[in-house]
């Protein structure tokens, strides 16, 4: 037997614990989580398009965005409602590829995610470009259902899962950080989870 006290209860830690930020839990599943009601957006109407301020740089159709170099990309993911999924496996266009086929560099340091419900959400550029994001077109194999934000969305596994948005339609690029939906509403500016950036105020 042993007595209460000469037996701290603590585990080691482990890897999945140093891949888990703070305040985080561990989900097996994956949760759906939306602003409002799904979208059901059909390939055949969609698009996607690269904008400075209002200015459309290039448009894209479903056919001309799928042929654009497809990579894949294994990613832990963390969402602000603090649940964390490891491994998730998904495959699209990387940002750098969007801007290559644009013909274009970067030409500020903001972009405005858009998606076909109206969603908007903020993301610097640095933080999409190197490799970092893509717009995803499959999860795990197979195109993105509806409810995880398919046909396409906005992939940065790095900031909390709200800057990933779904139904996306287009970056725009700002001359300044413009809050998005979820930022208005008190979220934070910039999303970091292992410095817990959930809400204004936040460090």
């Amino acid at each position: 037997m042993v007595t209460r006290g000469f037996s701290s209860g603590r585990k080691p830690p482990t890897d999945a614990d140093a891949r888990i930020p703070p305040g985080q839990y561990l989900e097996q599943g994956f949760p759906v989580l939306s602003a409002g009601p799904t979208p059901r957006v059909r390939t055949e109407d969609w698009s996607f398009t690269l904008k400075q301020g209002p200015r459309p740089i290039k448009t894209w159709n479903w056919t001309e965005f799928n042929a654009l170099p497809l990579t894949k990309m294994t990613r832990d993911i963390h969402c602000v409602t603090a649940w964390t999924k490891f491994d998730t496996a998904w495959q699209g266009v990387l940002v750098d590829d969007i801007l290559a086929d644009a013909g274009i560099e970067p030409p500020t340091a903001f972009v405005l995610a858009l998606s076909f419900d109206g969603y908007t959400t903020n993301v610097p550029t640095q933080d999409l470009t190197a490799g970092k994001a893509m717009v995803a077109l499959l999860y795990e194999g197979k195109p993105i259902t509806p409810d995880h934000g398919g046909p396409a969305r906005l992939l940065v596994p790095h900031l909390y899962f709200w800057k990933s948005a779904k139904w996306l339609n287009g970056l725009q690029f700002t001359e300044r950080d413009e809050p998005g939906f979820w930022e208005l509403r008190g979220y934070h500016i910039y999303g970091d989870p292992w410095r817990e950036q959930r809400y204004t105020g936040d460090p």
